[in-house]
Parts: structure tokens; C-alpha cells; sequence
């Protein structure tokens, strides 16, 4: 008999697989209120369940996390609402400039959604009505309701990628601290008892990757469900 697959592991929520979130410093989001407001940065600080720095702004009688920009530093003020277009501040998309760079952007009011990783920005990029296109690290386009609001900037710790890990070790703690599995084994170097792609010659998975939705779990891996593969 073999052993259970990862996804089948992964399901039992052992600590194994689970996010580390008792380390985390606290939740990303902007100022809710409608008024014109001013905060002061009152920290920078690493939060591991984030990559890049973040910032804690004090605004009246509360305190908020948002992610660091470029050349941020303690003591900088910076605005929520009705703001000027300088790097830090909280505004309305209506009312940003096209061309002009933007992170932490709203999904809905009050919660923050997209461009909050290390060195990423969007831009805005049209604007139609109460309707506001913003172009996305990806190079996709996206259509937002231009009341929805972001922070002017790019944000803190780009190049986090290109220095070299040099070494696996390297790797194996960052993934622990991250409450991820690694080193990670491929399904097709498995033997066939211990994944459905395992055994055959040579590292293929010998049959269709599509699998059902309503498969049962130790056959649930690959392309689940899939409408389509491979290029269009």
C-alpha cells in the first residue's frame, strides 16, 4: 500500500502545511472613512506574512499597516482621501492623473486587493465616466469603479528576486518560515503507489492530466477540470 499524496496531506491541515500566521504583525488596509485625514509613519517594519516592508501610518485614534514605497522613512505624513498626487497618499482613482503609478489598489471599499508584493505597481491608464482602466504588473487590464482608491507610488523592496538562493539549505528555511513543504518530490519521480503519475519509463505521466472534478482525492491531481490545454 503507499502512502497518502500531498494534496491528500495538505487537506488534513496539519502544521506541516499551515501558514505561520501567529508571526504576522497584523492585516494591510487603507484609511475607511470619507474625510480628509493626515497620518504619520510611525515605523517600518518586516512582516513575515508579507515581502515587502510595511508601514505603520498613525491616523487620529488609530494605527493601520500598509505596505512601505520607495524612500519611505519614519516621520513622513501622508494623506487619506482628499489628497495631493505625492507618493504615500490615499486617493481616488477618479482622481489620479493618467499615467501615474499606483499601489495597494482597492477591490471594494476599504480592502486593498491589488499590487502589494515587493517593487510591483500598477498604472492608470484610462479613464471612461465613473469608470477607471488600470494596467497591472501582468500587462493585463482591469476596469475599476473610479471611487475605489490606491496609493500613489511603487512599492518597497523590488529586486527581491535577483539575488541567488546559492544553496538548497537556503531555500529549505525560507520555505519552514513560510509554512511550506520543500524540498518538494515530483508526482512522475513517485513510484506508481505512491501517485497516479508515478512508475512508467522515463519521467512522463503516461495518461490524460485532466481529471474530473467529483474524482476522489487520491486521483485529484493535475488539471482539474480543465476546459482547455495547451496553447490557444
Amino acid at each position: 500500500m503507499g502512502k497518502r499524496i500531498i494534496s491528500q496531506r495538505r487537506g488534513r491541515g496539519t502544521f506541516t502545511y499551515k501558514a505561520h500566521s501567529h508571526r504576522h504583525k497584523g492585516k494591510i488596509s487603507n484609511y475607511g472613512k470619507n474625510d480628509n485625514v493626515k497620518g504619520e509613519v510611525i515605523d517600518i517594519i518586516h512582516n513575515p506574512g508579507h515581502n515587502a516592508p510595511c508601514a505603520l501610518v498613525k491616523y487620529e485614534n488609530e494605527v493601520l499597516l500598509i505596505p512601505a514605497h520607495e524612500k519611505m522613512k519614519v516621520g513622513n505624513v501622508i494623506e487619506a482621501n482628499k489628497a495631493e498626487i505625492t507618493e504615500g497618499n490615499l486617493v481616488a482613482l477618479k482622481d489620479i492623473p493618467e499615467g501615474t503609478s499606483v499601489y495597494n489598489i482597492e477591490g471594494s471599499y476599504g480592502k486593498p486587493m491589488f499590487c502589494r508584493s515587493a517593487g510591483t505597481f500598477a498604472k492608470v491608464v484610462n479613464k471612461i465616466n465613473d469608470k477607471v482602466t488600470i494596467l497591472l504588473p501582468s500587462k493585463k487590464e482591469k476596469t475599476l469603479d473610479g471611487n475605489l482608491r490606491a496609493i500613489i507610488g511603487i512599492i518597497a523592496g523590488g529586486g527581491r528576486k535577483e539575488k541567488p538562493f546559492v544553496k538548497a539549505g537556503t531555500m529549505f528555511y525560507l520555505k519552514k518560515s513560510k509554512g511550506k513543504l520543500y524540498p518538494r518530490t515530483s508526482g512522475v519521480a513517485m513510484n506508481a503507489v505512491d501517485h497516479p503519475f508515478g512508475s512508467g519509463r522515463g519521467r512522463h505521466v503516461g495518461k490524460p492530466k485532466t481529471v474530473s472534478r467529483f474524482a476522489p482525492p487520491g486521483r485529484k491531481v493535475g488539471s482539474i477540470r480543465a476546459k482547455r490545454t495547451g496553447k490557444k
